[in-house]
């Protein structure tokens, strides 16, 4: 992959210590000892939405359980325009152990880095990484802002789903007139 455009901004969003307090964490810091690749999700989850997006929370339960294994190889965080509290109380109503939660209520990132647009919230995966002492944008989702196939849903993620993926291997596929939901009956 070639280099990526330099990181301006070394953006502060509010997270959770390892005692379980409310505290400030710099993109900087976001990168483990030993790691220099770092992946954001950015979950459609904004202050102004009474629930958050029903395709991100299907796909974060499904990372939840894969943040052990991707983190050693590589960090990774999802964070959300919502406060910390917020975002807590729905990953602790979802089961969500392993994931690390970050609320960017206080900076433009989201905005900055295509996870929020004039019409609202997007979900977006970014890939940074850290070399000779700057960091780099490397990678983004962006084909969510392709036009899909006729038909189709976007598929800017779907290569990490494991839900879309398994569907597509079926005789009717994912069919159109299914979504994931927030609860099922």
């Amino acid at each position: 992959m070639p280099p990526g455009g330099i990181v301006p901004e070394d953006y502060e969003f509010e997270g959770q210590g390892p005692d379980g307090t409310l505290t400030s964490v710099r993109l900087t810091e976001l990168f483990a000892p030993g790691k220099d690749t770092l992946a954001l999700y950015s979950f459609m989850y904004g202050p102004e939405m009474e629930l958050p997006c029903p395709g991100c929370t299907h796909l974060l339960d499904q990372l939840d359980g894969s943040a052990r294994h991707v983190d050693q190889r590589v960090s990774f965080a999802v964070v959300a325009k919502s406060p910390l509290p917020r975002i807590l109380a729905f990953a602790d109503e979802r089961g969500w152990r392993f994931l690390r939660l970050l609320s960017s209520s206080r900076n433009t990132y989201n905005r900055d880095y295509h996870g929020e647009t004039a019409d609202g919230q997007m979900s977006m995966l970014n890939v940074f990484r850290r070399e000779d002492g700057a960091i780099r944008h490397t990678w983004g989702s962006e084909l969510v802002y392709r036009s899909p196939d006729p038909d189709q849903d976007p598929r800017h993620l779907d290569s990490i789903d494991p839900v879309w993926n398994l569907l597509d291997f079926t005789p009717d596929g994912r069919g159109a007139d299914w979504q994931p939901q927030l609860q099922y009956a």
